[in-house]
C-alpha cells in the first residue's frame, strides 16, 4: 500500500498512468481471494465456537451498522451514509488477520480462535453486503421486492453448486488428476474459478460471489488441498498487487482536505470496532482478557472494505471523499492493529502477573 502510494498518480515522483490496469489486476486478486476462501471454508472449525461465530458475527455486524447510522446522523453525512460506512467498516481482513496471528504465535489460542471464526463469518456477510447494497440505492415502498429479487438471482446461482459439487467436479477432477499433469489441473482450476465468477457477473451478481461458490464446489472434491495448495502463489501475488493498486487509488489530497472525515472513520474502526467486539465476545461468557484481545484483532478494515466501499461507490452511496478517507482508514487501521496485536497480549499478560 505504501509503495502504490509512492508511485501514485496524486503524488509527487514517478507515476503510474493506467490506474485502471491495477485496478483489473485488483479485481483478480480479489476473485482468487474469494476462491481460497470457498477452498478453505471449514464448518468444522466454525462449529467449535459456533454460537460467537454463527450469531456473534452477524450481531456484530448490525450493530456496527448502527453506531454507522448514529455517527452518520450526528455528523450530518446522512443516516443512509452513515449506515452504508458502518456495513463497510464492519468486516475485518481475514488475511491479514491470520497472518499477524501466525507470526505471534497466537493462531491456536484461544482469541485467535474466535477471532478468524467471526471473520470466516464476515467473509460470507461481505458476499451478501455485496448484493443487498447496491438495492440501498433505490429505496421506495418497493425496495424490498429489489432485494428479493437480488436474492432470487443468488439462490439461482447457489442452487446448483450441490449438484456440481457432489457428482461432476470430483469426477472431473479426479480424471484430471490420475493423468499427473499439474499444468493441466492448475488449467482446470482456473477455469472452473474464473468461469464461475464471470458467470455470476454476468446475471448481475459479483465476481467475488461467484469465485466463493466455486471454491466451494471444489472444497468437496478430495483434490480440494491439491487446488489450494497450487492456487497459494497466484493469489498471493495477485492480492499483493491488490493491495499496492489501493495504495495507487489513495488521493493524500482528497484525504487532507476532510481530515475530520477520516478521524470519525478510523475511530469508528479502531475505537467503535474494539468496544462491539468485547462486548459480544464477552455476552457469549468467555473471559474479560479472551474479549479484550479478540475486541483488539478486530480493529482493522482491508480488502473485503475495499471491495464494499466500491460498489457503494459505483452506486452513488457513497462521494468521493469518503471513498478516498475509507482506503487511507484501511491503511492506518492495518498499521495500528498490526502494533496493537503485538503488543496488547503481552500487556496484559504483565498486568496480570
Amino acid at each position: 500500500m505504501l509503495a502504490g502510494i509512492v508511485f501514485s498518480p496524486f503524488t509527487p515522483g514517478p507515476a503510474v498512468r493506467e490506474a485502471h490496469t491495477f485496478q483489473i489486476v485488483a479485481e483478480v486478486g480479489v476473485v482468487f481471494l474469494m476462491f481460497s476462501i470457498g477452498l478453505e471454508f471449514s464448518v468444522a472449525e466454525l462449529l467449535k465456537v459456533k454460537w460467537v461465530s454463527l450469531v456473534g458475527a452477524p450481531l456484530g455486524v448490525v450493530l456496527l451498522s448502527l453506531m454507522g447510522e448514529g455517527v452518520g446522523a450526528l455528523l450530518g453525512w446522512g443516516a443512509l451514509r452513515g449506515l452504508v460506512v458502518g456495513m463497510i467498516i464492519s468486516v475485518a481482513s481475514t488475511m491479514v488477520l491470520s497472518r499477524l496471528l501466525l507470526d505471534s504465535g497466537q493462531l491456536q489460542s484461544a482469541h485467535g480462535k474466535v477471532m478468524i471464526a467471526i471473520t470466516l463469518v464476515e467473509d460470507l456477510i461481505v458476499v451478501a453486503l455485496t448484493i443487498l447494497m447496491p438495492t440501498l440505492a433505490s429505496l421506495s415502498p418497493h425496495h424490498l421486492l429489489g432485494v428479493a429479487l437480488s436474492l432470487g438471482k443468488a439462490a439461482l446461482i447457489l442452487a446448483p453448486i450441490g449438484f456440481l459439487a457432489v457428482y461432476l467436479v470430483p469426477r472431473w477432477l479426479a480424471r484430471v488428476a490420475r493423468s499427473q499433469n499439474k499444468e493441466l489441473f492448475l488449467l482446470v482450476i482456473l477455469a472452473i474459478c474464473l468461469g464461475t465468477a464471470a458467470l455470476t457477473e454476468a446475471v448481475g451478481l459479483s465476481l467475488a460471489l461467484g469465485a466463493f461458490a466455486a471454491g466451494l464446489i471444489i472444497s468437496a472434491s478430495e483434490y480440494a488441498h491439491q487446488a489450494l495448495e497450487q492456487m497459494l502463489p497466484l493469489r498471493d501475488a495477485f492480492v499483493a498487487l491488490f493491495f499496492v493498486t489501493v495504495g495507487v487509488l489513495i488521493n493524500p489530497r482528497a484525504v487532507l482536505r476532510e481530515p475530520a472525515l477520516l478521524l470519525a472513520i478510523l475511530g469508528l474502526v479502531v475505537v467503535g470496532k474494539f468496544v462491539v467486539w468485547t462486548g459480544v465476545t464477552k455476552l457469549f461468557r468467555y473471559p474479560w482478557r479472551t474479549a479484550v484481545l479478540v475486541g483488539t484483532g478486530l480493529t482493522q478494515i482491508g480488502e473485503f472494505s475495499f471491495i464494499l466501499v466500491q460498489v457503494a461507490h459505483a452506486n452513488n452511496l457513497l462521494g468521493d471523499e469518503f471513498y478516498h478517507a475509507t482506503l487511507a482508514a484501511s491503511l492506518l487501521s492495518i498499521l495500528v492493529n498490526a502494533t496493537l496485536v503485538r503488543t496488547v497480549p503481552r500487556c496484559i499478560g504483565a498486568a496480570r502477573a
